[in-house]
């Protein structure tokens, strides 16, 4: 069965950074294209960042732009996202998610905070 299971997240303070990474199985991985989503205390969820099955294109939200990258291992069925220069505003339960298939993983809780 798919599978989804975000890590990474963690307690960060402001300016600071993190890797998240997202484990898939149970689907042909380097045949889709991934999405990062963030879902914000109080707010829908978002898209982040995105990625082609190759790796070839990655597109950014606005808010995150120039400091997020996104990336991914096909070979270890893997999704990353770089974080940077992180802000309070980041705080965020973060997800991963193939956009033809329904499923969500956990999520990975990430708290920027001094």
């Amino acid at each position: 069965q798919v599978q989804l299971v975000e890590s990474g997240g963690g307690l960060v303070q402001p300016g600071g950074s993190l890797r998240l990474s997202c484990a898939a199985s149970g689907f042909t991985f380097s045949s889709h294209v991934m999405k990062w989503y963030r879902q914000r205390p109080g707010k829908e969820r978002e898209l982040v960042a995105q990625i082609t099955s190759t790796g070839g294109v990655t597109t950014y939200a606005d808010s995150v732009k120039g400091r997020f990258t996104i990336s991914r291992d096909n070979a270890k069925n893997t999704v990353y996202l770089q974080m940077n220069s992180l802000k309070p505003d980041d705080t965020a339960v973060y997800y991963c998610k193939a956009p033809l298939l329904p499923h969500w993983g956990q999520g990975t809780q990430v708290n920027v905070s001094s």
